[in-house]
């Protein structure tokens, strides 16, 4: 019996949409057919995603790329917004994340908030990972590759336990922000910060009260 699949990519470089299509056909299996749409921004995925619950030929699967040019008219700015929009009006849809991003902060709220079906970093990424993870989040979900996998076992096994704004200020430390304007970024006081920030030196047992020792061992234990 043939499995009529129908499929949504959404990356803005045709060179890559165009390997991950060839890859799924070329490995596909004998009873599959797999009909692609592709996307290469926000505003064509939407329009694509809206179609597909007209016409009530939902999608199985969304490739999402994370780096993505916004929408025009504002409201959508990368491929987790089009992921958790996708959540809410393609409940059933399985969803692909591929990403650059190795950061640990980032991999945890692509988690927490989208919980994707599969996790694909794509420096990890080879033809045949793809192929595994394509037949994998169609039959027996979730696929993370390596990176995401050894994150995810970072902070299970650590029995330290961070909170979302806390988890922000180290990746925003990371990422080279000064304490001065993190609070900016963050919606709160500049005396909240520091108490957050020593909250974090206590909790890695940080004594110099450097910054890049903070970061370090945040690093070691997966969290940066």
């Amino acid at each position: 019996m043939t499995e009529k699949l129908r499929i949504l990519m959404i990356d803005d470089h045709p060179m890559i949409i165009e390997g991950y299509q060839n890859t799924l056909q070329f490995t596909k299996k004998d009873n599959q057919e797999l009909f692609i749409d592709i996307a290469n921004n926000c505003d064509e995925a939407v329009a694509f995603m809206d179609k597909s619950v007209q016409s009530e030929w939902l999608y199985d699967i969304l490739f999402v790329d994370i780096s993505l040019p916004p929408s025009t008219d504002g409201t959508m700015s990368s491929g987790e917004d089009l992921a958790e929009y996708a959540r809410k009006i393609l409940p059933s849809t399985k969803i692909i994340i591929l990403t650059m991003f190795n950061e640990a902060f980032r991999i945890h709220n692509i988690i927490k908030t989208i919980d994707p079906e599969g996790f694909l970093i794509k420096s990890d990424l080879t033809s045949s990972e793809l192929a595994s993870a394509f037949q994998a989040v169609l039959n027996n979900p979730p696929f993370y590759s390596g990176t995401v996998n050894s994150y995810i076992r970072k902070t299970i096994t650590s029995d330290i336990v961070i909170d979302d704004k806390n988890r922000k200020i180290l990746y925003l430390l990371s990422q080279g922000v000064k304490t001065k304007n993190l609070a900016s970024h963050l919606d709160i006081s500049l005396s909240a910060i520091e108490k957050r920030k020593k909250q974090l030196r206590d909790i890695f047992d940080v004594t110099d009260g450097q910054d890049e020792t903070l970061l370090d061992r945040a690093r070691k234990q997966g969290f940066v």
